[in-house]
């Protein structure tokens, strides 16, 4: 048995008009192919390029350990050299991943490669973020804090994205108090014995390639598994809809800080209650 995932629609030449009306107004996910080609990060951008104008630059890595008490919010569990790193990426697989670094404002001569995309929302251009991965290095399920509209653009390999609606949280082992499911689910190829709510869950998937621009609607969970090393670089918009409006409020202003102070007071004995806990409040749905 497999996840229920629906097929990303996959568009070419999609007018702003067409995207508002049939994807962001209904939020509905869609990649958008060829969308970028009249940038030059098109045809520049891919693993070589960035090993050449950021090679010295010491990144900080990402991989797939399970979330300790002691961890600060997206506290990176290695640094290297991009040069390092890049080379890394090429040689063998690895899970160590790049993940929201913002490499633009470091090498700020890549933003001349790009320019902001016109999809009839205000992109906050102070926020755009750059995620690299080696082969079968993935993101755990999770979705965003400021319950963002995203717009994820792909380079230089091959990516497989699942996504899931705030709808379906019921099915996902949410992990309370967190922005994650339960990181021992494999998403890949999840256990429905161990895990039986899953098979109730209607998701969507998309296999990015090169040039390829992923639209994930507001609040929605995606799990991120690189097929072939590459980079994406993400730029979002504000949430609208009131509702993920005020759960991103609460996100950022509350359950963060709240999270962090339970981490202080009871240590990785709060980190494990709440991993319980997504599974017995998942158990009626299943």
């Amino acid at each position: 048995m497999e996840l229920r995932l629906q097929n990303i629609p996959k568009v070419e030449g999609l007018t702003k008009e067409a995207f508002l009306k049939e994807y962001y107004r209904p939020q509905k996910p869609v990649v958008i192919a060829g969308g970028i080609k009249e940038w030059p990060a098109f045809e520049k951008w891919n693993l070589d390029y960035f090993k050449e104008i950021a090679g010295d630059k010491l990144v900080p890595l990402y991989d797939d350990r399970p979330v300790k008490h002691d961890e600060g919010f997206n506290q990176p569990h290695a640094e290297m050299k991009m040069s390092d790193y890049i080379d890394l990426l090429k040689k063998e697989p690895t899970r160590y991943r790049i993940f929201l670094w913002n490499i633009l404002k470091e090498v700020p001569q890549l933003q001349q490669d790009y320019k902001m995309p016109d999809f009839g929302l205000r992109i906050m251009k102070g926020l755009p973020m750059m995620f690299f991965g080696g082969e079968d290095s993935y993101t755990f399920m999770h979705y965003d804090i400021d319950l963002a509209n995203i717009f994820h653009f792909h380079f230089d390999g091959k990516k497989e994205c699942i996504l899931f609606g705030q709808t379906e949280n019921k099915y996902l082992y949410k992990v309370p108090h967190s922005l994650i499911t339960r990181e021992d689910i494999d998403f890949k190829q999840p256990d429905f014995e161990k895990w039986p709510a899953l098979k109730k869950a209607n998701g969507h998937i998309a296999h990015l390639e090169h040039g390829d621009v992923l639209y994930i609607p507001e609040g929605y969970w995606h799990y991120m598994r690189y097929i072939t090393p590459g980079f994406s670089m993400s730029l979002r918009s504000m949430a609208k809809k009131p509702k993920n409006l005020g759960k991103a409020l609460y996100n950022i202003f509350i359950m963060r800080h709240f999270d962090n102070l339970m981490r202080r007071l009871k240590g990785q004995d709060w980190i494990d209650w709440k991993n319980e806990q997504a599974i017995e409040r998942t158990k009626r749905y299943a």
